[in-house]
């Protein structure tokens, strides 16, 4: 029987060219690096069809009647901002937040690009069309949609035109009556080996003077001279030593671009940088994937502080005070990111072309908070864990053979079984202490980019008119006229 999932991953032997350990992957769907991963995805996919579930992740294509994604509805309405966040929230807990690329943040953002088309027609009139099309054909084709905004770490103090190597940004070549011919390379684009296509747009404002570098297109991830050159593979197939890299290993991979052909119908923007820079910080479509974005971190919190609360009770420090510290900042977290995800939808906004997105602010003050909050969070779990990381065995109780005994004996807890508390700690360990583990602390402190300059723009964005106006009112407050409390 054929599935959704796995008509996904059939999809993926279209001939892709990925690169690990300095070889080519024949086939990555049975390649022991991506197995895990796949199997995940595929479970996921196989949601929409499954009765009970689809309707709560999905909703019937006008162009088929099959469910597809949330991801691709257009709120137009409240219930749908609640109707997006719980397909989120299923995946999002079904993946325990591990997986931050399910395609949902590029869905959603085709989604917005193509609920506002009419924002960028003065720029091409051929846009609309071209971005209703893509997301029909996406939305109804199951398409995995990933993007990649950043470049090559060669020399960060230039830009595109600065650097050496001016194929080292990705930029247009030539152009033809089919399409244009692009060279250079872009970063990171997390799960390109398990995706279809990939949105490519800069980062970065384009100088007038270099048009050829300002362009949004979309790419298919099977394009002839396209090559993903993966990081080392943190999958394991050892799924009770490393419960997580087993299945969640999304990878992340450098997109290099040698002279790959993009028909017109994909290429949304090109050769202006003012449309360009609008297309990449457009606050509609911002809104709408922060929106996914922090559902996920809402999961993945929850998700570590679960295993904080049950390490600290196997081995029975829930009691001391400094552990209950710990434990009800973890919880504080979680609270914190729920409460603004919640306050973004009580006030969202509706634009000139009837969508409906949630209020930006509280979303990116949760992001902002999260790429601080998760460091700490996997401190605590060091903390909390402390030396019984490194005293877990190399073997489950269920595989100790001869030693099982002295397993059960001195590996139990204070209220947990020596076999279910050697899983605990595998898996905290996995977080912790694993290589896909420090991928994702370093994953949580960057990917919204960096935290400095994101705190920044915060500032630099808000409305902070009332709070100069209040501090105004205060310096013409007659000292006289105060009461003084009794």
């Amino acid at each position: 029987m054929t599935t959704r999932g796995n008509k996904f991953v059939e999809s993926l032997r279209d001939g892709r060219n990925v690169w690990l350990d300095g070889k080519r992957v024949e086939d990555i769907t049975v390649h022991p690096a991506f197995a895990g991963t796949l199997h995940t995805l595929k479970k996921l996919f196989d949601m929409l069809s499954e009765p009970g579930v689809q309707e709560k992740i999905g909703f019937r294509s006008p162009g088929t009647g099959e469910y597809v994604h949330n991801a691709f509805l257009v709120p137009t309405a409240p219930e749908h901002l609640k109707q997006r966040k719980e397909a989120f929230k299923i995946w999002a807990d079904a993946t325990y937040g591990v997986m931050s690329r399910l395609s949902e943040f590029g869905r959603t953002l085709i989604t917005s690009w193509h609920a506002t088309s009419d924002l960028f027609r003065p720029f091409d009139g051929q846009y609309p069309e071209k971005i209703r099309r893509y997301y029909e054909w996406a939305r109804d084709e199951d398409r995995f949609i990933i993007q990649a905004f950043g470049n090559p770490q060669i020399d960060r103090s230039k830009d595109a035109a600065g650097v050496s190597d001016e194929d080292a940004h990705l930029r247009i070549v030539r152009e033809t009556s089919e399409g244009v011919y692009i060279k250079g390379a872009k970063t990171v684009a997390t799960g390109a080996p398990y995706a279809h296509d990939l949105i490519i747009a800069p980062n970065y404002r384009i100088e007038d003077t270099h048009p050829e570098y300002a362009h949004a297109l979309i790419v298919p991830l099977n394009a002839q001279g396209l090559h993903m050159i993966c990081r080392s593979s943190y999958a394991s197939t050892d799924s009770d030593e490393y419960p997580i890299s087993a299945r969640f290993d999304e990878m992340d991979a450098v997109i290099v671009f040698d002279d790959v052909f993009i028909p017109w119908e994909r290429v949304l923007l090109h050769r202006n940088p003012e449309a360009v820079w609008k297309f990449y910080n457009s606050l509609k479509s911002n809104a709408l994937t922060f929106h996914q974005t922090v559902v996920r971190l809402v999961s993945k919190l929850e998700f570590i502080a679960g295993l904080g609360f049950a390490i600290a009770e196997a081995i029975g420090v829930h009691r001391f005070l400094n552990v209950q510290e710990k434990l009800g900042e973890l919880i504080t977290q979680v609270e914190t990111i729920k409460g603004l995800l919640h306050a973004s939808e009580l006030a969202p906004r509706r634009d000139d072309f009837g969508m409906l997105t949630p209020s930006p602010v509280p979303l990116q003050t949760a992001r902002n908070l999260g790429m601080r909050f998760y460091p700490r969070a996997i401190e605590i779990l060091q903390q909390i864990g402390a030396g019984g990381y490194t005293q877990t065995p190399s073997t489950t109780v269920e595989n100790g053979g001869d030693i099982r005994p002295y397993l059960e004996a001195y590996y139990r807890g204070a209220n947990i079984s020596a076999s279910d508390k050697i899983k605990l700690f595998k898996a905290a360990w996995d977080i912790v202490g694993s290589p896909l583990g420090s991928r994702h602390e370093l994953y949580e402190r960057f990917y919204a980019g960096d935290p400095s300059r994101m705190y920044a723009i915060q500032y630099l964005a808000s409305d902070k008119t009332f709070l100069e106006r209040r501090l105004e009112r205060f310096w013409k407050l007659p000292v006289a006229s105060e009461e003084v409390p009794q």
